[in-house]
Order: C-alpha cells, then sequence, then structure tokens
C-alpha cells in the first residue's frame, strides 16, 4: 500500500513537472515569435530533435526503420506537426492562458476521433462532458461576447490535430517500437516544416539562439516525463494534473504580458477543464 501511494504520488510529481515545462516552452515560443518566425521556431524544433535521434539510428542501422505501418507513420508525423504549428501560431497572436486551454481540449475530441477511425460508440453518459467541454469551447472563443477570433481557430485546430496524434500514437505502440516512433515523427515534420521555414526565412538573432534551443529539448523532456509519469500512475490521475500546466500559462500571460481573461473566457475555462476530467474519468476503463 506504502509503494502504491508512493509510485501514486511520483507520478503525479512527474506529470505536475511535465505541465510546467510545457507552460515555459510555451511563454517562450510566443516571446521567441517575437524574434524570428513561426516557421523558423517549428523547424529548429524538429531538426534538433531529429539530431538527438541519430546516435541511435547509427547504433541500430537503417533496417530498424522497416515498417508496415507507413500510412499510420505519415498521419502521426502529419497531425503532429500541425499540432504544434497551429498551436505556435495561436500562441503569437491571442493571450498564452486561453492558447494553452484550447489546446488541452484534446481529450473533448479524442472520443470523435475514435468514432470516426475506430467506429468504438461510447455509452451516452460519457457524451456529456465532452458537450460541456464543447460550451466552453464556445465561450472561450468569444472571449469579449460579441466577435470571433480566427486565432482561437487556429488554437481549436491545434486541439483536433493533437486528438488525432494521440489516437495514431496509441494505435502504433501496438506494433511499433517507441524509437522508430519518434524518429519517423521528428523527421516527417522536419521535412514538412522546411518548405514554409525557407519561404519566411527571417536572419536569426543571437539573442533567440538559446530560446530556440531550449524550445526544442523541451518536447524531449516532457515526453520523458509523461511517459515515466504514466508508468507510476493512471490517466485518471496525469490527465487532470495536465490542466494546471492551463492555470500556470495563464500567470505567465498576465505577468509578462498583462493579459487578464474576463468572466466568460473563466467560466468557459471551468467548463473546458470539467470536461476534460469528466471525459477521462468517465472512460478510464477503456483502452
Amino acid at each position: 500500500m506504502i509503494k502504491q501511494y508512493s509510485n501514486l504520488l511520483l507520478g503525479a510529481a512527474l506529470a505536475l513537472a511535465t505541465t510546467m515545462i510545457m507552460s515555459l516552452a510555451a511563454a517562450a515560443t510566443k516571446y521567441t515569435a517575437s524574434l524570428v518566425s513561426i516557421e523558423q521556431i517549428v523547424l529548429v524544433q524538429y531538426l534538433i530533435c531529429t539530431l538527438i535521434m541519430l546516435p541511435w539510428l547509427g547504433r541500430k542501422g537503417v533496417h530498424v526503420l522497416k515498417t508496415e505501418k507507413s500510412w499510420l507513420h505519415l498521419a502521426r508525423g502529419v497531425s503532429g506537426w500541425l499540432c504544434f504549428y497551429t498551436y505556435y501560431l495561436a500562441l503569437n497572436e491571442i493571450p498564452l492562458g486561453e492558447a494553452a486551454l484550447l489546446r488541452n481540449a484534446a481529450p473533448l475530441i479524442v472520443p470523435l476521433v475514435v468514432l470516426l477511425l475506430l467506429k468504438y460508440r461510447m455509452p451516452l453518459l460519457n457524451w456529456l462532458p465532452v458537450v460541456i467541454g464543447f460550451i466552453g469551447i464556445a465561450l472561450v472563443l468569444k472571449p469579449d461576447g460579441s466577435r470571433f477570433d480566427p486565432w482561437h481557430i487556429a488554437a481549436v485546430a491545434s486541439a483536433i490535430f493533437l486528438s488525432v496524434s494521440i489516437v495514431t500514437t496509441r494505435m502504433l505502440t501496438q506494433t511499433e517500437p517507441t524509437n522508430r516512433i519518434l524518429f519517423y515523427y521528428f523527421a516527417l515534420s522536419a521535412l514538412f516544416s522546411l518548405p514554409l521555414a525557407v519561404a519566411d526565412w527571417q536572419p536569426v538573432p543571437v539573442a533567440s539562439v538559446p530560446l530556440m534551443i531550449g524550445i526544442s529539448l523541451s518536447i524531449w523532456c516532457t515526453m520523458w516525463l509523461y511517459t515515466k509519469a504514466y508508468s507510476y500512475a493512471k490517466a485518471t490521475v496525469i490527465a487532470p494534473i495536465s490542466y494546471v500546466g492551463v492555470l500556470f500559462a495563464g500567470l505567465l500571460g498576465w505577468l509578462f504580458w498583462q493579459q487578464v481573461p474576463d468572466m466568460m473566457s473563466v467560466i468557459g475555462a471551468a467548463l473546458v477543464i470539467s470536461g476534460g476530467i469528466g471525459s477521462v474519468w468517465l472512460g478510464r476503463e477503456k483502452n
């Protein structure tokens, strides 16, 4: 019992560390976007992650990349790349807390992706938190109560792509080793990013270099921490903690950009978080 409790606390601590790093990386991205283009940030991010994979590829040989799931790797690569790209675009234009909140609405969209891809139909009760969460998203999409901001749509798109990435990654893990999944994801994303970065290339200030490297390395840190967190605690513990990052991102937005949400956004955030936690909780028995 003591060991189980210790594992639970360790898993929660690792999940909390993950959310903190992700929020700091989001703030760093928002600042760095004032120095270089979003396309350059994304390209450098995936190039560095691909380079980190090269020692593994050199030790194992290129034969480890052989796969019968090429189309699934492609779907995972496209969705993961678009998730980050649209998220960074949103970060550059809307409040940090709102961008983080809308991206973290992915658990609400996963059931729809599962329904479309895997034809799995959830019990009717499980759709209740999804509906609640989408009402919250609608409130956040109109933070001033009168207009429809297209950059909030980019953040919602990030959540949609993240949900596809979650489902396709889960499908790949049934037969593919982790490093192969990561290599294809990073390499494909770097390839997708290259033409956009070249088309919108800007001089890279020296001050932006450590920030871009830090943003890139944060992906590796969050992947490792999150994986370890799930080895110690269940999704019903980990997923709700991820929403702490939304609050932390909102705090960073307030401290550095004086971004204060209005009441409609606060109510919407509460509904999105409640819906996300409820969706994970009601679906806890299913993979």
